[in-house]
């Protein structure tokens, strides 16, 4: 892996990485201090690009989990581990070290994709062979995605809510797209943090073309960036944006391509499985638009880790769900089946209510490979983008057209009926409540209030932890916005202010 990087913020995630999963076996990326010299070390390179979307402080952990076990979805056990317990009672300190990770990480990511287009620069126009020149492009396309992808996420999890009326007067990220000459450790406005992924997410989408003859299954269900999951990350920021119409244009460029399709839970797949049911079974869909691809021997964190601790004898779960979420799936919706299971834990306390079985695990590799609790991460899916175009339809005032998406969405994930009717008056309660259901401890949650300036409360449910059940969450909360991590702000000569949250 690439390590040799000049500060934190680039290179703590070296040393955060090195007792990932990742570390199981060697990966294919480029050592920074070897040069990328021709095109199938640049494929190497980018191979390792994709190799750090594994890191389980990635959305095969810490970036997947945290936001939902902080915000409304679930509640911790008596007897839990405590694993992520502060982040559960929101006493959340800038020396947090499951947030510093998710910090290093991305911007690991992001050392690595400027130290392929600053060693790739130095040969490229040099390249006389057509075909290639074409697959560089390619590559230089999955690298400006991934980078839109780690600044995409720093943004949501480190930076405010985005107002249109404000954006250039608040904090975003410390850009950086240089490998070699960093430049000065200094938070750039949110609006440019916005519109420095939107530059990339430009450039990929131009490099990463898809062909009209393109066989389909290059294209869904696939480990790799395409044109598609360059449109699907342009909805989800245009979304963060408020740019409503953009938001729609990409989205349905998306759903309207005909490469995806929604996996329904009334039509049956292979042997008792519907395609939902597979989806999360075997973690192959035609509704998946990019998952981060794993194999038995290269995987990276275990997503269902803490709602089952499954020890071949006994569930003893850190998480389970929390009532209030449960109620809101109806008799109809098979979502729940898929998601939860109940059963009787192996703690004394013998607590008896519905586990999450959602990141159970991979079968193939709890059955053959006895690998439990590990799924592969499923970034981008085509329900997220009917509940983009949904949220954005209402916000221009067509809620027909937003609930036609919605019951389209319900018809794939409910036994009978699931129509959805929306006015000026409920949109927002039957947006938040299906994004709740579909997107279920998928990272969403937290943002989403945020974004919408919600607060929650939890309240005491059958042996949930004292110190944290009982808990009010005001809409203004700092902590929605996560501290910048410490050791950013001490470095030498860093300039990058703190978030309200670092105080």
């Amino acid at each position: 892996m690439m390590r040799n990087i000049k500060t934190y913020i680039i290179g703590v995630a070296a040393m955060v990485l090195s007792t990932s999963c990742l570390d199981k076996e060697p990966t294919h990326a480029i050592l920074a201090d070897q040069a990328i010299t021709n095109v199938t070390e640049a494929n190497q390179a980018v191979l390792g690009i994709y190799a750090d979307f594994k890191s389980q402080y990635l959305y095969s952990g810490n970036l997947t989990l945290l936001p939902d076990i902080q915000a409304d979805l679930v509640y911790a056990v008596n007897g839990y581990s405590n694993v992520y317990g502060d982040i559960w009672r929101w006493n959340i300190n800038p020396t947090n070290s499951d947030i510093e990770a998710v910090y290093g990480s991305l911007y690991k990511v992001i050392g690595d994709c400027n130290f392929f287009f600053e060693e790739v620069a130095k040969w490229e126009n040099d390249i006389d062979d057509d075909t290639a020149y074409e697959q560089l492009q390619v590559l230089k396309g999955e690298a400006y995605f991934a980078r839109a992808l780690a600044y995409s996420e720093l943004i949501k999890c480190f930076c405010k809510a985005y107002d249109p009326a404000t954006a250039k007067n608040e904090l975003g990220v410390v850009l950086v797209s240089s490998y070699s000459n960093p430049g000065e450790m200094k938070r750039a406005s949110l609006y440019d943090s916005y519109q420095f992924v939107l530059d990339d997410l430009k450039n990929a989408a131009e490099m990463l073309e898809v062909d009209e003859d393109e066989d389909p299954n290059n294209i869904m269900n696939t480990p790799y960036f395409t044109y598609y999951t360059v449109q699907a990350l342009y909805a989800r920021v245009y979304l963060y944006m408020q740019d409503w119409d953009n938001a729609v244009k990409a989205a349905t460029e998306v759903i309207d391509s005909d490469y995806f399709i929604l996996s329904d839970v009334n039509t049956i797949y292979t042997g008792n499985y519907s395609y939902y049911d597979y989806m999360w079974q075997f973690d192959e869909a035609t509704e998946i638009i990019w998952k981060v691809g794993f194999t038995p021997t290269s995987y990276g964190g275990r997503l269902g880790q803490v709602f089952l601790n499954f020890d071949r004898i006994n569930y003893r779960p850190d998480y389970v769900p929390g009532n209030a979420a449960l109620d809101l799936y109806e008799p109809e919706d098979l979502r729940y089946r898929a998601f939860f299971g109940e059963t009787t834990t192996g703690y004394s306390h013998g607590l008896t209510c519905p586990l999450l079985i959602k990141y159970h695990g991979n079968q193939n590799f709890m059955n053959n490979y006895n690998i439990l609790h590990v799924s592969m991460p499923k970034v981008f899916r085509l329900s997220e983008q009917y509940l983009i175009r949904a949220e954005a339809y209402c916000r221009l005032e067509k809620y027909e057209d937003a609930a036609s998406d919605l019951t389209d969405l319900r018809k794939a994930r409910y036994s009978t009926y699931g129509s959805a009717t929306l006015n000026s008056e409920n949109w927002l309660d039957e947006i938040s409540n299906e994004r709740l259901r579909e997107l279920f401890m998928e990272g969403f949650r937290l943002h989403d209030l945020k974004r919408w300036g919600r607060g929650f409360e939890r309240k005491p449910q059958t042996q949930s932890v004292a110190n944290g059940s009982s808990l009010k969450i005001e809409a203004n909360n700092p902590l929605f916005v996560w501290p910048i991590p410490q050791h950013e702000l001490d470095l030498p000569g860093s300039a990058i202010q703190p978030n309200e949250s670092n105080k």
